[in-house]
């Protein structure tokens, strides 16, 4: 194994995400490197309006891809991670739109968690990454407020990109229950993730 890599899984290691070096073997058992999916269903309403404004965005379907976890593809997703992290101010759709909910790119510097997930999407589509292996996802908080973030499937796992953590972290890791995300196969498609209950509004902005 080279240095180079060495150090990835090192960087990995500390900020709770897994890398599993090319032609290592995992320990992890594949219920635990992938969320369990559900049948169909309900699509958020702010999806649905984004795609209303942005039609060319939504525009997919096809057959599932992965993202190949390199170390390469590991620096570039952290680095697209921390500038949107890092160059957002969060704020709430009632305090920036004046409505309860609302998706969008926060062009004006300005956004919440589905926001800071949708800009993570298009930076690393624009970088070359597979929109299919790019789902939006909604979760549940431990107090049970809903809550936005970005699902990556690799060939290692999914990962979770958040905009109230830096690190890039596997979804086992994270403190949220899962409730339902895009179909691979169709960004317009969203499917219920097994064992996490109720689909939730996603309202609240951190």
């Amino acid at each position: 194994m080279s240095a180079f890599v060495t150090r990835a899984a090192m960087v990995l290691a500390l900020s709770g995400a897994i890398y599993i070096a090319p032609g290592a073997k995992s320990r992890a058992s594949e219920q635990f490197l992938y969320a369990a999916l559900g049948p169909e269903t309900s699509i958020p309403f702010g999806w649905l309006d984004f795609c209303r404004r942005y039609r060319g965005e939504c525009d997919g379907g096809g057959a599932p891809r992965e993202i190949d976890l390199t170390a390469k593809a590991y620096k570039d997703i952290q680095s697209v991670n921390l500038l949107v992290n890092h160059s957002i101010q969060p704020v709430s759709d009632m305090d920036h739109w004046g409505v309860v909910d609302r998706w969008d790119y926060p062009t004006d510097g300005k956004g919440d968690c589905e926001d800071f997930a949708l800009a993570k999407r298009r930076l690393l589509i624009e970088r070359g990454y597979p929109r299919q292996a790019l789902l939006m996802t909604v979760v549940r908080e431990a107090n049970g407020d809903g809550h936005a973030v970005l699902t990556l499937r690799t060939n290692r796992g999914e990962f979770v990109l958040d905009n109230m953590n830096d690190a890039v972290k596997t979804w086992t890791m994270t403190p949220y229950r899962f409730v339902k995300r895009q179909s691979q196969v169709d960004p317009n498609l969203w499917v219920a993730i097994a064992g996490g209950g109720a689909p939730a509004p996603i309202y609240v902005s951190r």
